[in-house]
This record gives structure tokens, C-alpha cells and sequence, in this order.
């Protein structure tokens, strides 16, 4: 099969490219016996964790953006050290962002170009994703990602635990009917401005039955019917306001998730407006939510840092053997000397309470 075969649309200012279907890529990498095991565990968990039969603090944790598969590897497997000498006090999912919203233009993501120079070889950067996830979720780390394109998720869906609808689709009812068809917990993020109501309409949206147009796993076009996803929670990471991780912008949030008719859960998001994108503030963030959560705020279910192995970020320029190992091509990020510090910080104040 030619999954490259063009067919070009007279007078369409665009080109089109066949590519395998969903199923098709499943069926050639199927989702391990292992890596069931770490999906169907996890899910189970971090819903328990949102409803509040699991008093785990849940730390979604990594890189900002995938751009080497070996980096994330070993990111995976200190964080599989990591989560062995913690206490039951907490609850590890791996960041492994695939796609990146961008305010303008710039490089949208390991499934987009996942050769780092533009040749946008998207069927590669599929195959690549999908092995990379399962070889994290056969070391039994769980993962977690955001989806933006709403073909995509179909590739790779049964290899994620947790997803993250980004500030700038949460108010897209394309992704709140996406989010609708998941059977995986989701958390909208407030909107680029700070505001919470985006967020919340978000949540109650998915959380209702949806009929509409969209692509299928076997890559055809298809009328969509949804159950509805009751697993929908608020992540908070600041925005033109200003950061929103305070105990009082915390309360305020819960207070609007629950006069909308939902619980008052939320993850809050240490990166982004919450540290001004300085990747140096984001421990401080951490810092202050964990101490919400041991002064007895349950609905603070979990927190997420942007870490990789090593801090800051670096340019992707021309040649993409220049990089500097394990540092983000994207946002700036923890290095994981100060992750693994303040992860082993918060089990000792959690277990302190």
C-alpha cells in the first residue's frame, strides 16, 4: 500500500497525502499485554484519585514536548526509580506531549515533524509516538498527553491515561465533543486569558452525549455518537491575569465548579502563566500547591511540573545534531535534580500531615 500517493484538488490552495488508518497502525503495533496492564490500572486510578476514593496526590510530570525518543526513555525509567522509593502518598504520570499549540507559527510537534527539519514525515512521527508510548507503559509508568488534532487521538489513545484539552482549544466544541468520545480522564485548561468559566462550560460539555461529523478508527468519515466523559476536571495554569495557583485562586475556582454543578477537583499546572514561563519559579509553584493539599484542601487532586533531564530549553535551529541532550526545544523545564528534590519533598510533607 502507497500511504503517500498524492492527489492534488484543482483551484484548492492544498495537497493531500494518503496515510495508513488508525487501525491500521494498531494492528501493525498493538498495544502490548504490559502495556494494557499500566492503561487500564492507571485510568482506574486517577479516576479514583478525581472522585476521592484515592487520597494520592497524582504528579503528572516531563517533558514539555517529545523531540527525542532516547531522552524520553531515560526520563521514563528515572522516574520508574523515583516512584519505587516513594510513599503511597503519591501517584506518578508521565508528561509525553506529542502535539504543540503554537500562538502563530514554529514547530508543532514530534507527530508533525518528527525529524526536527521539516519534512513533516507525519506517518513516521505516528509510528514513532505510538512505539514510544507503549515501551514507557511496559516499564509501567503511566502517561499523559494533550490532544489537539481530533483525527490523532485515534492512533494513540489506548496507550494515554490522562488528557489535557490545552488552553486554547478548551472553548472549541470540537474538542468538547472529543473529549465526549474518550473513555479517558480529561483535564480543560482555563483559557489563555486566566478565566476559569471556559474551562467549567468545557467539562459539563464532555460530560454529555454528542452525535456529529468525524473520522473513525478505520479512517473514514463517519457520524460519531458519544457516551459522554463524567471523568472531566479543571487544570489550572494561569494566563494574562496573571497566575492562578494562590490558595484564594484556588477556593475561587472550586467555588465556580461547584455552583456549575460539579465537583470541586482540580490539578493545577506549575508551568505556563502560573511561573510566568520562568522555568526557575516553577519548583516555588509546586511548593505552595502541595502545602494547599497537606493544609487540607482534598479538592487539589494533583499538579503537574514541565521537567526533563535537564533544565532550561534550547533553540531547534538548522542542524538537530547540535542539540544539547534532554533539554526542551519547547517551553523551558525542570532540570531532574530539582524534580526528583521536590517530588521527595512533597511525599514527606504529605506524610507529615
Amino acid at each position: 500500500m502507497n500511504t503517500h500517493q498524492k492527489s492534488h484538488v484543482e483551484g484548492l490552495g492544498f495537497s493531500s497525502a494518503r496515510i495508513f488508518s488508525p487501525l491500521e497502525l494498531v494492528d501493525r503495533i498493538p498495544r502490548s499485554e504490559a502495556a494494557a496492564k499500566t492503561v487500564e490500572e492507571s485510568r482506574g486510578i486517577i479516576q479514583n484519585i478525581l472522585n476521592g476514593t484515592d487520597d494520592r496526590l497524582m504528579i503528572i510530570t516531563g517533558p514539555c514536548s517529545i523531540h527525542d525518543e532516547s531522552a524520553a526513555l531515560d526520563y521514563a525509567n528515572r522516574l520508574v526509580k523515583l516512584r519505587d522509593s516513594l510513599s503511597k502518598k503519591i501517584y506518578i504520570v508521565m508528561r509525553v506531549y506529542f502535539e504543540k499549540p503554537r500562538t502563530t507559527v514554529g514547530w508543532k510537534g514530534f507527530i508533525n515533524d518528527p525529524n526536527l527539519n521539516e519534512t513533516f514525515d507525519i506517518p513516521a512521527g505516528l509510528e514513532r509516538g505510538r512505539r514510544l508510548l507503549q515501551k514507557i507503559n511496559e516499564i509501567g509508568i503511566p502517561t499523559a498527553s494533550e490532544f489537539l488534532d481530533p483525527v490523532v487521538p485515534h492512533y494513540i489513545e489506548d496507550l494515554v491515561s490522562w488528557v489535557a484539552i490545552g488552553a486554547r482549544t478548551t472553548e472549541s466544541q470540537t474538542h468538547r465533543q472529543m473529549a465526549s468520545a474518550i473513555g479517558i480522564p480529561v483535564g480543560f485548561k482555563n483559557g489563555t486569558d486566566g478565566s476559569f468559566q471556559t474551562a467549567i462550560d468545557g467539562i459539563s460539555a464532555a460530560s454529555k452525549q454528542h452525535s456529529y461529523v468525524g473520522t473513525g478508527p478505520d479512517g473514514h468519515v463517519c457520524v460519531l455518537r458519544t457516551e459522554g466523559n463524567p471523568d472531566g476536571h479543571l487544570v489550572l495554569r494561569g494566563g494574562k491575569s496573571g497566575p492562578n495557583y494562590d490558595e484564594q485562586s484556588v477556593k475561587l475556582a472550586q467555588n465556580d465548579l461547584s455552583d456549575g454543578g460539579l465537583p470541586a477537583n482540580l490539578v493545577v499546572d506549575c508551568s505556563h502563566g502560573n511561573s510566568n514561563k520562568d522555568h526557575e519559579r516553577q519548583p516555588a509553584v509546586f511548593e505552595d500547591v502541595v502545602g494547599q493539599r497537606v493544609s487540607g484542601n482534598a479538592g487539589v487532586v494533583g499538579v503537574m511540573l514541565e521537567s526533563h533531564i535537564n533544565p532550561g530549553s534550547q533553540s531547534l535551529g538548522d542542524d538537530p545534531s547540535e542539540l544539547d541532550y534532554g533539554v526542551s526545544i519547547t517551553d523551558a523545564c525542570v532540570g531532574w535534580e530539582k524534580t526528583e528534590e521536590i517530588i521527595l519533598w512533597a511525599d514527606e510533607q504529605l506524610n507529615s500531615n
